[in-house]
């Protein structure tokens, strides 16, 4: 037997015992494998022994974990909600800030041409600097809006 089959076998134990459902076939080839394979049919009664000795385990938890656990769930969910309007608000101003670089980009161009002309820069620079003029704007938004928003809440972490 190839290792392909033993795979597929452990994979079916393993569904069977954990998920509790196989379809007619893979029940039906499973057990002709493990009629046939001592290995595998080994590893079904350890998994199976395993599985009832987890079961019959007794467990001592403190009284109120689930309250404990449900409250933490509700602050994380709040901690998101918070940051939302947030995070809209960053890309909003970036979008305004964009559309006012775009509408101006042809007085902005011709600005730094002249200027170009005027004191005879590289164009190399020039194209940076029209560049700049264009993406600085809504990164000073987005880290204005974002640093606002870690100064009213110190310590947390992102």
């Amino acid at each position: 037997m190839g290792e392909q089959t033993h795979e597929r076998a452990k994979e079916l134990i393993a569904q069977q015992h954990v998920e509790e459902s196989l379809s007619s076939d893979s029940e039906r080839w499973l057990n002709a494998h493990l009629a046939e394979c001592e290995s595998c049919a080994a590893e079904q009664r350890q998994l199976r022994e395993s599985l009832s000795a987890l079961r019959t385990m007794h467990l001592d938890l403190p009284p109120n974990l689930a309250s404990r656990a449900q409250f933490r769930v509700r602050m994380r969910t709040e901690e998101l909600r918070e940051k939302e309007p947030a995070k809209k608000f960053v890309w909003a101003i970036a979008a305004v800030s964009w559309a006012l670089g775009v509408s101006t980009a042809p007085w902005v161009w011709r600005g730094i041409e002249w200027l170009g002309q005027e004191t005879g820069a590289p164009k190399l620079l020039l194209q940076a600097g029209f560049i700049l003029w264009w993406s600085v704007p809504p990164m000073i938004a987005a880290w204005a809006a974002l640093s606002d928003k870690r100064m009213a809440q110190p310590g947390q972490p992102e």
